[in-house]
């Protein structure tokens, strides 16, 4: 893998970080402005409680905030201020935003590793052991467990783990974040989901590099099937694998916003739902921002993940 190959990936990256940061911050901002119903109103509520707010504390909370200023410049400040890397204060909490964010984002990716490894670890063996005789037992039980878990809403599998594996055995807590066994739910969660994708892409791209002709010669110069699996199925069906993994972490990334409010789990999406009740721009924002760069990151991963497997599509693919 050529240093400037991988300088290539990274500027076009870093490029495509900043567009994605400018665009994310106006859209959220417009749309907040969009939300029916007081600002003010709803974060002096988050502030005192409902009981204890009123109109006078709401029409303080404007004026400190500055929230009576008009919109292009409130927009203005927030974009100067993220240039500068300073992402303010929560409006309800008071606390920096950047602190509860890298608090929030913890929780998030603790939870996509821990999903992925386990979508990699089921469907990468589901997949290996279905290609090795094609239309056998164990690819048509693969099939089966795929159309399985693929027709189950992640909402919906969160609940069906809930009320068997807490409610009905009391294996594992419904609900919670700090303690390890609180995270195997919603990680089976989104790992169960995505190890079905996992394993029909593994089973086809072995199947496919099985049948290829450098294959055919490794097992006619007399390799052990061991070898030839692990050193030249293996590597190239990877060169398919990663790649889709990549699409799937960001949909996976994506889908915590459910899962975490489903779970209690504290992560990007919990906040996320909650700054937006509460009207809490900032980390609305940022948390909004955080999460559309953590895409632009996992696609440059895979972008190098690619070079360093394939040097074939590295100058006509990658770098255009």
């Amino acid at each position: 893998m050529s240093g400037a190959a991988v300088r290539a990936v990274l500027a076009r990256r870093a490029l495509q970080a900043a567009g994605v940061a400018v665009l994310v911050s106006v859209l959220c901002f417009l749309v907040v402005r969009r939300l029916p119903g007081d600002a003010a109103y709803r974060i002096a509520a988050g502030r005192y409680g409902y009981d204890l707010v009123d109109a006078e504390a709401a029409e303080a909370v404007s004026t400190e905030l500055g929230l009576d200023r008009p919109a292009w410049q409130q927009l203005g400040s927030w974009l100067l201020d993220l240039v500068q890397l300073d992402l303010g204060r929560s409006l309800v909490t008071s606390r920096p935003v950047l602190e509860e964010v890298g608090y929030y984002l913890l929780g998030t990716l603790q939870l996509a590793a821990v999903a992925l490894v386990l979508a990699v670890v089921l469907g990468a063996a589901a997949g290996v052991l279905a290609a090795r005789r094609p239309g056998g037992l164990v690819d048509r039980v693969t099939t089966t467990y795929v159309a399985s878990v693929r027709a189950v809403p992640p909402f919906l599998l969160g609940l069906l783990l809930v009320l068997v594996l807490s409610a009905q055995l009391g294996l594992l807590p419904a609900v919670g974040h700090g303690d390890a066994r609180s995270i195997v739910l919603p990680a089976l969660t989104l790992g169960l989901g995505l190890s079905g994708l996992v394993a029909r892409v593994t089973r086809d791209a072995v199947v496919e590099v099985q049948r290829s002709e450098h294959v055919q010669f490794a097992r006619t110069k007399g390799l052990p099937e061991r070898w030839v699996l692990l050193r030249h199925v293996v590597r190239n069906a990877a060169v398919v694998l990663v790649p889709y993994l990549g699409v799937q972490a960001v949909v996976l990334v994506e889908g915590v916003v459910v899962v975490e409010s489903l779970f209690s789990w504290q992560g990007l999406g919990h906040a996320l739902v909650h700054a937006v009740f509460w009207r809490d721009v900032p980390v609305l924002q940022a948390t909004a921002l955080v999460l559309a760069l953590l895409v632009v990151a996992v696609n440059t991963l895979v972008d190098l993940a690619v070079l360093w497997l394939d040097p074939r599509p590295r100058r006509s693919e990658v770098l255009t």
